[in-house]
């Protein structure tokens, strides 16, 4: 389940010692989170040591170079799904040893272009999807998720073709599900949901799964045909390379998900930062979660980028640096040395209810709710975002979420405002005109009008257009561009302005200019406009003008 961010505890008094609360804080989080990572291999395809690795290698990495305090960097629901759906396509037969190596690779290939976009300081990129598109990316895929595990808690085997078509054949065969295996599920989904609701951030997965292996071994549920994970290899993983031949294959689905990890690294970890720590550091943190994929491809972690729900259980614990992440890590080391064949007996429909639990958390109604109240267009973002996952696949739900939000913003700068303006009477405070203020002083024969953003190729027509229309409503003598709103010109958008400036002195109408900034104020002096326009058409700002207008216009007494 994906937690919001909660108050992060007190500070510990300056000077006191803060291993005591960090070997604590990873103690309590490496209880939610080996299960959990174990539970994310899965989903992946992979086996469940990977989880382990994952939550290893890139940990201990991104503990020595990130600039989060306590942000927890191991496998995710969100990398897990997309992962998964990227090997499938390179390992159609679903070969264990080919898996592993094409996770390798993958996790490498993740790694060298999160590196890659540090070098080009393309930090910035984090932000390319909106937070409405985001939201219903996030809804797709843990609908996705949540779909995909279904079977494995009914005891179910199914074709996989693509959402709607497994969830008519999960429907379908639900007369053939195993009832035991659908009673260790329900058990395993009432430990998780009551220990989360009467004790938040609790050890809640290893609870539930500590009774899946005890069940397991007590009652001999293999032999009754529940199915369980089986042999984990036990030790410290070896190492395995990366298939060269794989790297095209590779390449589109790797470049998403590297997308996905930053974006989700970065927004877990300003969540997580409070007032007296660092600023979270975009760039950094692309190298950091880049060396933490490309470290643990090699020994044999899946991607891996920045939690939420684990970094929150980290911090509620008390979590005041990343010697936290460190002891977490030394956990999943102890576990892989010491309790692998214990693991193998957990039953698989508790891995899917532990999956379940803590990916419905992506699926936010009150998120898109939140959405609708405030904008429309927003909320047919977020779910045309979700359909996009669940109609073209995860991976091409990451493209299709990037371009619904180039969509939007251009759809935005391409119809900027243009606002005609009043002044407030017995002040210089000029404002749009509006029924709320019948009010405000207008100046026969005079229009100010105010644009606001840069001024474009996109949007350079429909300012004209809009101005057309305000110059045949109002019929101006004299137009006052007020252009304190504008922080940039484009060169097209200026050839525009000076080709307007002459057709609307054909209609008897003159121009002016006032409140230029500085990058807009260099481009008119470039293209020639400032001198053609003269001093006595261009001025400090909009009030100036209209003195100007004033007095030149002011009748003898």
């Amino acid at each position: 389940m994906s937690h919001a961010p909660t108050a992060a505890p007190p500070a510990p008094p300056a000077g006191s010692p803060t291993l005591r609360f960090d070997v604590i804080a990873g103690l309590t989080a490496a209880a939610v989170v080996l299960p959990k990572a174990m539970a994310y291999a899965t989903v992946a395809g992979l086996p469940v040591a990977v989880g382990l690795y994952t939550a290893l290698i890139p940990m201990v990495i991104y503990a020595l170079l990130g600039t989060s305090r306590v942000l927890s960097v191991s496998s995710t629901t969100t990398l897990a799904i997309l992962a998964g759906t990227e090997l499938a396509l390179v390992v159609p037969d679903g070969d264990p040893a080919k898996l592993l190596t094409a996770a390798a690779t993958l996790s490498a290939l993740v790694g060298v272009m999160l590196m890659l976009a540090a070098a080009l300081r393309l930090g910035f990129v984090a932000n390319f999807i909106s937070t409405p598109v985001l939201t219903g990316f996030k809804a797709g895929i843990g609908l996705v998720i949540l779909l995909d595990q279904v079977p494995k808690l009914l005891g179910l085997h199914i074709t996989k073709q693509g959402f709607f078509q497994d969830l008519i054949s999960v429907v379908q065969h639900v007369p053939d599900a195993s009832m035991l295996t659908a009673l260790v599920a329900l058990a395993t989904l009432v430990v998780l949901i009551g220990m989360e609701k009467l004790w938040p951030h609790s050890p809640a997965p290893l609870v539930a799964v500590g009774g899946g292996i005890a069940a397991s071994w007590l009652i001999g549920l293999q032999a009754m045909g529940v199915s369980i994970v089986g042999q984990i290899p036990q030790g410290f993983p070896s190492l395995t390379l990366p298939d060269v031949s794989l790297l095209a294959q590779l390449v589109p689905g790797a470049a998403g998900i590297a997308l996905m990890s930053f974006t989700e690294t970065i927004a877990a970890g300003r969540a997580f930062a409070r007032n007296d720590e660092p600023r979270v550091n975009a760039n950094r943190e692309l190298i950091a979660t880049g060396a933490a994929n490309l470290g643990g491809a090699f020994l044999g972690a899946m991607p891996a980028g920045g939690g939420t729900s684990q970094t929150a259980v980290a911090r509620s614990a008390g979590a005041q640096s990343q010697k936290a992440s460190l002891v977490t890590a030394g956990a999943a080391l102890a576990t892989m040395l010491l309790l692998a064949p214990m693991l193998g007996l957990l039953p698989n429909a508790t891995l899917a209810a532990v999956v379940i639990v803590y990916s419905v958390g992506l699926i936010q109604p009150k998120e898109f709710i939140a959405i609708r109240k405030i904008r429309n267009m927003e909320f047919r973002w977020a779910c045309a975002a979700m359909l996009g996952v669940l109609l073209f696949g995860t991976l091409n739900g990451i493209l299709v979420a990037i371009i619904i939000s180039l969509l939007g913003l251009a759809s935005q700068t391409a119809r900027p405002h243009v606002h005609v303006l009043g002044r407030k009477p017995g002040t210089d405070v000029l404002r749009p005109l509006s029924a709320e203020h019948p009010e405000d002083e207008r100046f026969e024969g005079l229009m100010v009008v105010r644009p606001e953003g840069r001024i474009f190729f996109l949007n350079a027509n429909v300012i004209a257009d809009r101005l057309n229309e305000l110059m045949a409503e109002h019929k101006p003598r004299v137009v006052v561009l007020d252009m304190s709103r504008v922080p940039d010109i484009e060169y097209s958008a200026l050839q525009m302005l000076a080709d307007g400036d002459k057709r609307v002195a054909e209609r008897g109408i003159t121009l002016w200019l006032a409140g230029l900034n500085p990058d807009a104020l260099t481009m008119v002096q470039h293209a020639g406009l400032a001198e053609r326009l003269g001093r006595e058409r261009m001025f400090f700002n909009a009030q100036t003008a209209i003195e100007r207008y004033v007095a030149q216009n002011k009748k003898p007494a």
